[in-house]
């Protein structure tokens, strides 16, 4: 440990274990550490035994519920877009070759009180009850219009400048109604609250494109997630495979490790046990920086045992439902997030429902009543609330590099908008995840 290196990340999240790759990728000397004595931090997958442990202290698991080793429970638990930024750095990086994904079977909507399938197709549009007929032709001229918009062509914009126009003013140009703006705006854009109407519209278009493109992404998808066998432990750990084939260094079970600052408060390195690590600059989630980061707020997850498929999910092995801040009377959208057996992540014939949302008020358990209310008779549940920090700063000046909290979606695009945010306030540069930049790693 008592050597230089280029960069010292402190903690095994997801986040922290993406970036610790991509710098040992890119050529850097990367130090690994964590004071726990496992992978993955906040965003750990726990077992069986482990959840009891953490929930209920001193309480065997049932017996009813098999094997400790047939469970994963993911702490933070998220889907993948077929298409999206994840899968890109996993395709960049070649990390992809550690994992075995598995298509996520459906994603749903709450709208007016009943779960409706988001349409995976212009077959399941036509069918579905989520508009009427002379609504469907709206909405399929305003798909056309997304479907072929190119920012980089301007004869796809048909006069729209919508780097000026408004998401809301788009919509209104296509006479959609709230109803419909309200399903596309949270399950197909995937925005968490209804602030984005009023921002320019090219930043929801090409969300709408990347879900498209997700729907299209590998053969027989019927819906524009994925989701890894054995959950998503497995991610942290084979970016800290993908670190260690490239020379990067890891270290657990380091409960004292103290980031180490120079006289004009820049770090410079870290130390444990006696012993300080150089290094030209820091990065790590906000545990390890309590003075450097604020509270931005909180998030209420729930993780419910259940013998039986959610309810109106067409018996789904693995579903999302994203609860739309208006159906419910929030200022943030819920989540419901599940899987089960079909993706190694409980025992067979039972499935894991995950509810979470953004706390507004005192009572957050009580939040999660209009999720909870759609999973049906629940076997065990187990709540948490967690704090939600990002740093005062962006790291520049004084070379700490701190990650954001999970916030409660049940997908990882914030997430890795976060950890490539960071990557360019570390390099300076975007990462290029273009198919030829991935040749050229598989290549290294």
């Amino acid at each position: 440990m008592d050597q230089d290196y280029d960069a010292i990340v402190l903690g095994t999240g997801l986040k922290e274990c993406i970036i610790s790759g991509l710098l040992s990728v890119a050529g850097m000397k990367v130090l690994h550490m964590d004071r726990n004595g496992y992978y993955g931090a906040e965003s750990a997958s726990l077992t069986l035994n482990q959840l009891y442990e953490r929930f209920r202290p001193g309480q065997a698991p049932p017996k009813e519920l098999g094997p400790n080793r047939d469970w994963n429970f993911d702490l933070v638990p998220k889907f993948m877009m077929a298409n999206g930024q994840l899968v890109r750095v996993l395709l960049h990086t070649g990390v992809v070759k550690y994992l075995e994904f598995k298509a996520v079977d459906g994603s749903f909507v709450l709208s007016k009180g009943k779960i409706h399938k988001v349409p995976a197709s212009d077959m399941e549009a036509l069918k579905s009850p989520l508009m009427g007929l002379f609504e469907k032709r709206r909405a399929r001229g305003f798909f056309q219009y997304v479907q072929e918009y190119n920012p980089t062509d301007a004869r796809t914009h048909k006069g729209y400048d919508l780097n000026r126009m408004t998401m809301s003013e788009l919509f209104k140009q296509y006479d959609l109604n709230e109803d419909t703006t309200d399903f596309i705006g949270h399950s197909i854009a995937l925005h968490r609250d209804d602030s984005y109407l009023a921002q320019p519209a090219v930043s929801t278009v090409l969300k709408i494109k990347l879900y498209n493109e997700s729907l299209f992404r590998y053969d027989g998808l019927t819906s524009p997630y994925l989701y890894p066998r054995y959950g998503l432990g497995e991610l942290p750990q084979a970016f800290a495979r993908l670190s260690a084939v490239y020379g990067g260094t890891y270290m657990l079970n380091k409960p004292d490790a103290e980031v180490v600052y120079d006289e004009a408060g820049v770090a410079c390195g870290v130390s444990s046990e006696g012993v300080t690590a150089k290094a030209k600059f820091v990065v790590g989630d906000p545990s390890y920086f309590p003075s450097k980061v604020r509270l931005v707020g909180k998030v209420v997850r729930a993780i419910a045992i259940m013998s039986h498929p959610i309810p109106e999910t067409n018996n789904a092995a693995s579903a999302q439902i994203i609860l739309p801040q208006k159906q419910i009377g929030r200022k943030s959208d819920m989540y419901v997030f599940c899987c089960s057996y079909a993706h190694n992540v409980a025992a067979s014939n039972k499935w894991l429902a995950f509810v979470s949302t953004t706390v507004e008020t005192a009572n957050p358990e009580a939040e999660l009543a209009p999720g909870l209310a759609l999973l049906g008779p629940v076997d065990e549940k187990f709540v948490e609330v967690r704090d939600l920090y990002e740093p005062i700063e962006d790291g520049t000046r004084d070379k700490t590099f701190i990650s954001k909290g999970y916030d409660a979606t049940s997908h990882f695009e914030t997430t890795v908008e976060d950890v490539l945010a960071m990557y360019k306030r570390i390099t300076g540069n975007d990462l290029d995840l273009s198919k030829e930049a991935a040749a050229n790693v598989e290549q290294q």
